[in-house]
């Protein structure tokens, strides 16, 4: 797609960040016993790779600062989660799970601070970025209760008190909320025909 022809579609982005952030509160608990096996060692090499890889892209920046990367981009995140998920549901849980989702998100933070400036370029009015970081703060927040809700649930209605259990069946949910991310963002963005 050429970056001149593509176009941000404002309603469905919004839309986007919300369910964006509704998984991250949905999930955000869920990490803290998914990385439980990984030793203290592997978030110090893991920050160390994080600080380079963001460095590599900041010196990209003249590149890939402009609609099309960051569409591409964005797709790229998000079905690295949606992979991410489907490896925790379909493997068993162990070292190797965790290692493979801690390294799979870190993959996804490295495009963190690009992803925070882009988003600036390609909003055309700032009030824009009003409704961006409103329907973010509604997702996270209807995300962190919503976690908690499936949780006290999980152990009054099904007795299930086991962290590891619960965790894992919150991953049904993240697979919806993921595949909703992921509809939401290619609908954010089309190619005008001139």
């Amino acid at each position: 797609m050429d970056h001149k022809n593509l176009r941000l579609y404002p309603r469905n982005y919004i839309r986007y960040k919300f369910f964006n952030s509704l998984f991250l509160g949905l999930s955000v608990g869920s990490i803290f016993t998914i990385y439980s096996p990984l030793k203290p060692s592997v978030y110090s090499i893991g920050g160390i790779f994080l600080a380079i890889s963001m460095l590599f892209i900041a010196k990209l920046y003249t590149k890939i600062m402009n609609i099309e990367y960051f569409y591409k981009i964005s797709i790229f995140i998000e079905l690295v989660i949606f992979i991410l998920i489907l490896y925790f549901l379909f493997m068993p849980y162990g070292y190797m799970t965790a290692l493979l989702v801690y390294t799979g998100y870190q993959i996804t933070f490295i495009f963190g601070s690009y992803l925070v400036r882009a988003e600036t370029l390609i909003g055309k009015k700032r009030q824009m970025f009003t409704f961006f970081d409103t329907a973010k703060q509604y997702g996270y927040l209807v995300g962190l209760g919503g976690s908690f809700l499936f949780y006290k649930v999980l152990e009054s209605l099904f007795n299930i008190s086991v962290n590891t259990q619960k965790v894992y069946n919150l991953h049904f949910l993240l697979i919806i909320c993921q595949t909703v991310i992921l509809y939401y963002l290619i609908k954010s963005f089309k190619k005008e025909t001139t």
